[in-house]
């Protein structure tokens, strides 16, 4: 087997190209950070601060509980919470006890939820009682043995409590459980539990077996459930920390916005500085105003999401008079961020004080997340950035294993020790995103395009399958986006492909207009005149479509598909009325 070498690797003295990593489970690696920083804050949770020594008593309480319900290693246990302390108890718990949790966003719908339990075969379930009515539903297709219902309260301090429950009073909201039913739990009741479990075996299970099941797209665009270890998440923790350069996070909080059932938001947001000893600010559901108040108030060191995230504070006044310098990293991924916009936000953050700008990230969930990061002191406009430690990144030729020269595009391929393990039960697409290598390595492809310059710094293009073809053109969708965004007139954009008889598919786009603008065949033309400069011919879109907004999905990212299938039914039935047409009807 060929050693790997990166052309950065001297490029910048002060970040280290190799490190060592542990060889203990995420739940093993947090419960030893508790214990040598027991009273610092590892949580913060609507007004509640949760210190280190609370955490590892209660992810130990939690896993007594599961425990005590029938868990067993290797089972697989559904976690369907947004971020907060109990989902992080639950993923930590469940990890101490060798079972392995399967994050699901409880904002899926009940055809999705039987999916997912479907395929992880879960027996036992965890989500807010506000989203009961759903299970009541999957249920009837996937029967639980036990599905435990936290509450909004359970973990906030009293005052706050008190005035929520008040809220829900008043409002009619509390949801109504039925106390004859066997199957379901409460979460308190559940914990109680534990008091019938004095001790328990602690897992045999080692840092490279699964830990943790996330779904995400494989190769064909179907979901997956990716199969992580706890070695994955530990590495990316000591990686994150070297990446962030010269910091010490056990003195630093993280806004936690992107959410615990997403690799960003569990890898970065919450184990990485829980596992270092930082202090992890939970934010359960994001909207701007609220967003913007745990900045002013909590003065949090980290800010990290997706470009969506970014955009929505520039088109709010709410930090407006107040000073950023408090900010040490701005990390934007999951999806591409527009060069405008990240001129945007970065003049933002100046206005405010900022000492740093927006470092752009790259990442699949098959690596867990970033893999890739923008280096703290260089930016190349439309770059990634250089790859994390001990990653290694290389293009080649799409549908091949050949590495392409420097400059050329083709499909972005990474290895390192966050590469997951495969996809659940289902060899065949491990096979096509995870290959082997004439070097010997095992390299994901990951479906993105992309180039590489001699330094190394990595340039994402597009998702192969968001490439339009055109009159035999190649056309990336995220390029035509960028030219959009930097119209005075546009926020923001979004361009698909339309199947086109003759052209095999042509070019339409999506357009939300800055405030102040109104939607006008005069500031279509102005776009149009504006594309006629900047874009080639069999680029240009035939259609400039006005939207109030863009459809996101679960995370936040311009739900393009939606975009898609809108646009498809259309066509389909301007072609039908044209045949009736032809045809007298």
């Amino acid at each position: 087997m060929q050693t790997l070498k990166t052309p950065w690797m001297n490029h910048y003295g002060d970040v280290k190209f190799h490190l060592e990593y542990p060889t203990t489970t995420m739940a093993q690696q947090v419960l030893q950070t508790a214990s040598n920083n027991p009273n610092k804050v590892a949580i913060s949770y609507m007004g509640k601060n949760i210190k280190y020594s609370e955490l590892a008593e209660r992810i130990q309480t939690t896993a007594k509980a599961f425990v005590a319900l029938g868990v067993k290693p290797d089972e697989m246990v559904t976690i369907c919470l947004p971020n907060c302390p109990q989902a992080v108890y639950a993923m930590y718990a469940l990890n101490l006890v060798g079972a392995i949790s399967s994050m699901i966003h409880p904002l899926s719908s009940e055809g999705e939820i039987t999916q997912y339990l479907d395929q992880v075969n879960s027996r036992f379930a965890i989500t807010l009682d506000m989203f009961k009515y759903k299970f009541d539903e999957v249920v009837k297709r996937h029967p639980l043995e036990k599905l435990i219902l936290c509450t909004a309260v359970d973990e906030l301090n009293a005052i706050t409590k008190t005035g929520y429950n008040a809220l829900m009073t008043i409002k009619k909201k509390a949801v109504k459980i039925d106390k004859n039913d066997q199957k379901i739990i409460s979460w308190s009741n559940f914990i109680s539990n534990a008091q019938s479990v004095s001790t328990f075996d602690k897992s045999s299970k080692g840092a490279n077996d699964v830990a943790v099941i996330l779904f995400s797209g494989g190769t064909t665009g179907t979901t997956k459930g990716i199969m992580l270890s706890s070695f994955n998440f530990n590495a990316l923790a000591y990686q994150t920390i070297e990446m962030a350069h010269d910091v010490d996070f056990s003195m630093l909080k993280v806004l936690a916005a992107m959410p615990i059932f997403h690799g960003f938001g569990l890898g970065i947001c919450i184990h990485t500085f829980l596992a270092l000893g930082g202090t992890s600010i939970l934010v359960p559901r994001f909207n701007v105003k609220s967003y913007a108040k745990l900045i002013k108030t909590k003065k949090p060191n980290y800010i990290a999401g997706v470009p969506t995230l970014y955009e929505a504070l520039t088109r709010t006044d709410y930090l407006d008079g107040v000073k950023l310098d408090f900010l040490k990293g701005v990390f934007s991924g999951g999806d591409t961020l527009p060069v405008e916009l990240k001129k945007r936000f970065d003049k933002y953050l100046d206005e405010r004080g900022s000492h740093v700008h927006v470092r752009e990230g790259y990442g699949t969930t098959e690596c867990v997340t970033a893999s890739c990061l923008t280096p703290y002191c260089e930016e190349r406009e439309g770059s990634i950035g250089l790859p994390f430690p001990d990653t290694y990144y290389k293009i080649c030729k799409p549908d091949t294993t050949e590495e392409l020269p420097y400059g050329e595009e083709g499909e972005i391929c990474l290895t390192g020790p966050t590469l997951m393990i495969g996809y659940l039960n289902n060899p065949e697409e491990t096979a096509q995103t995870l290959k082997v290598h004439e070097d010997g390595h095992t390299w994901l492809h990951t479906g993105d395009l992309g180039t590489m310059d001699s330094d190394g710094f990595i340039y994402f293009k597009q998702r192969l399958k968001r490439m339009i073809i055109t009159s035999g053109y190649n056309v990336y969708p995220s390029q035509l986006e960028n030219i959009l965004d930097a119209h005075p007139a546009v926020q923001m954009s979004c361009v698909i492909g339309v199947k086109d008889s003759y052209k095999m598919h042509k070019i339409k786009a999506f357009v939300v207009l800055k405030n102040g603008y109104v939607a006008t065949e005069e500031i279509r033309q102005q776009i149009y005149n504006y594309c006629k400069k900047n874009i080639a011919k069999y680029a240009m879109p035939y259609e400039i479509e006005f939207r109030d907004s863009l459809p996101k999905t679960l995370v936040g990212k311009i739900a393009y598909t939606v975009l898609e299938k809108e646009t498809e039914e259309k066509e389909r039935l301007k072609e039908e009325i044209k045949q009736c047409e032809l045809l007298g009807h």
